[in-house]
């Protein structure tokens, strides 16, 4: 028996490296050229929608603008945060924030970086008529409306105050959490160069070719070139302010999930992406972590996947429910995950704080589906349109046994599956009945971009106005214990309600090869010290 799983595991490899050399990628000249002795080449299964900093709804594309804009902090673990951008992000009154600017901090073009750009990033997505995925993390600010917009007739934020070159001054409304601050504004907003886009019309800026070629930026990496669908590449930035860059080139490879393995085991990749962006499948982790070359790791993640309903063709609430108490959510947790993963009930997994424990879950229970949808008096001759991203091999498969269990209680379904680019389309403008889709949210629990009425993530269409109270309520409560019970209220009325059902939490699994000397995926703090990232041997 030994013998015989010896043969079957690498007879597997021999098929992973096959379907590598199917996938055209590899570490050549053909892939944008660059020394491969300081190259480094990650793995990452989404594709990025644009390289828009201030509206990347989409999580790879938010990952991959790290890489190139730095944001004034980073989170290196839950709540704890370090200087990037900002040499300081203070408050002394929970209200008034101060943002030094790093002294030598330079766009790539060799201007410096001023607290101009930092008011002209924040005045462009307060501008109404700015496309923006970033504008719940601005509804804090004092005159803004509650939709983080400016009111008519006002162009510029009236509480941001430019005290210097390189310093600025904003206040909240009320005197809130600055943790809350520090993760949205500190380690998740990036700005934008004024001097290159400021001619540019609001409403046109999404459509701007810099979107798509980012010419001027501020992080450790230039960008070099987007080959759709197959690569990003980067290059080294010579005047980088934290210090020398060691890489001379760092590529994005996308791939499916079995030729990350496979480039795991050639070589040709020496990392996968952190925070399911670059997700391994559950059934590859044995022979990854059976790989000489690399180091594994598995985390507990605060990421999860979700079916999302459309709020005004699933209207009602006894049918989401219905369909909740139809799907074996432990099935998918046991035999796609492999154990390595765990059921979620709510948008906070076990590693937030903010998990209301008490609360009570939705049990696999087709009985009950059964008599909720009679009692909803639900037209079984209906089809449902259930979408499904591709990219993620479990998320993909969880749909298979989501779509048997639907059919299972009577549901009519019409399953089709497309690229991210075109699921995010379908998502803004409703185009679904049901859709599996991940988040990955901040560690602080406001989630306004998701369930408030206006929220740029409210793909849903929900819209309840004693959760947008409570939604501003949480962000204006500066007291963690106050907020905790206003978001265990806010818990409570989602799972009720039930615009998004969420199923499962799956960890993160990384593997990094033993020719990286420093840097590596993880859940927190992935792009801290990208400067400093370096192969070992390399010039």
């Amino acid at each position: 028996m030994k013998k015989f799983k010896t043969i079957f595991s690498m007879f597997s490899i021999v098929i992973l490296l096959l379907l590598s050399a199917c996938s055209g990628a590899n570490n050549t000249a053909s892939n944008g050229g660059g020394s491969k002795e300081n190259t480094m080449y990650l793995g990452l299964v989404n594709a990025p929608v644009s390289f828009n900093p201030i509206n990347s709804s989409d999580i790879a594309a938010a990952w991959l603008e790290k890489f190139m804009f730095d944001t004034f902090l980073e989170m290196t673990a839950p709540l704890e945060f370090t200087p990037k951008l900002a040499e300081s992000f203070e408050t002394e009154d929970n209200q008034t924030f101060t943002i030094k600017i790093n002294k030598d901090a330079n766009w790539s073009d060799g201007t410096p970086v001023t607290s101009a750009d930092v008011a002209f990033t924040l005045n462009l997505v307060a501008n109404p008529k700015t496309e923006t995925a970033v504008g719940a993390y601005l509804t804090q600010l004092d005159g803004l409306t509650e939709n983080g917009k400016l009111p008519d007739g006002v162009t510029e934020i009236p509480s941001l105050t430019i005290v210097d070159e390189k310093t600025i001054q904003f206040k909240t409304k009320e005197p809130v959490d600055p943790n809350m601050v520090k993760e949205q504004l500190g380690s998740k907003f990036m700005i934008l160069p004024e001097h290159k886009l400021k001619d540019i019309a609001p409403e046109n800026l999404q459509k701007d070719p810099f979107m798509m070629n980012p010419t001027v930026t501020n992080g450790p990496f230039k960008f070099v070139k987007y080959a759709k669908d197959q690569y990003i590449e980067y290059a080294k930035n010579d005047d980088y302010y934290l210090g020398d860059v060691e890489l001379d080139k760092l590529f994005v490879k996308i791939m499916p999930a079995a030729n990350l393995v496979a480039q795991l085991q050639t070589g040709e990749i020496h990392m996968n992406a952190a925070g399911g962006i670059g997700k391994i499948a559950v059934q590859d982790y044995e022979t990854v972590e059976g790989f000489d070359n690399v180091t594994t790791m598995t985390d507990k993640s605060y990421g999860y996947q979700n079916m999302s309903f459309n709020m005004e063709t699933i209207s009602d609430q006894k049918v989401r429910q219905a369909i909740a108490y139809a799907i074996d959510r432990q099935k998918i947790v046991d035999q796609l995950l492999k154990g390595q993963g765990e059921i979620v009930d709510g948008p906070y997994t076990s590693i937030s704080p903010y998990l209301d424990e008490e609360l009570e879950t939705y049990t696999y229970d087709p009985e009950k589906s059964k008599q909720l949808l009679e009692e909803a008096g639900w037209d079984f001759d209906k089809t449902i349109e259930f979408v499904v991203p591709i990219g993620n091999k479990v998320r993909e498969q969880s749909a298979n046994i989501i779509a048997e269990n639907l059919k299972a209680v009577g549901l009519k379904l019409n399953t089709t599956t497309y690229d991210f680019p075109t699921i995010m389309a379908k998502a803004k403008a409703g185009d679904y009945d049901l859709m599996l889709i991940g988040f990955t949210n901040t560690i602080d629990p406001d989630l306004t971009t998701i369930y408030g009425s206006s929220g740029s993530s409210n793909y849903t269409k929900y819209n309840n106005p004693k959760v947008d109270e409570l939604l501003e309520k949480g962000k204006q409560e500066p007291d963690t214990e106050k907020r905790k019970q206003i978001y265990n209220e806010l818990q409570a009325i989602w799972s009720e309600e039930l615009p998004v059902f969420t199923l499962y939490s799956d960890y993160d699994f990384a593997a990094v090869s033993k020719d990286v000397a420093f840097g590596g995926p993880k859940i927190f703090g992935f792009h801290n010290e990208l400067y400093k990232w370096s192969l070992t041997g390399a010039n």
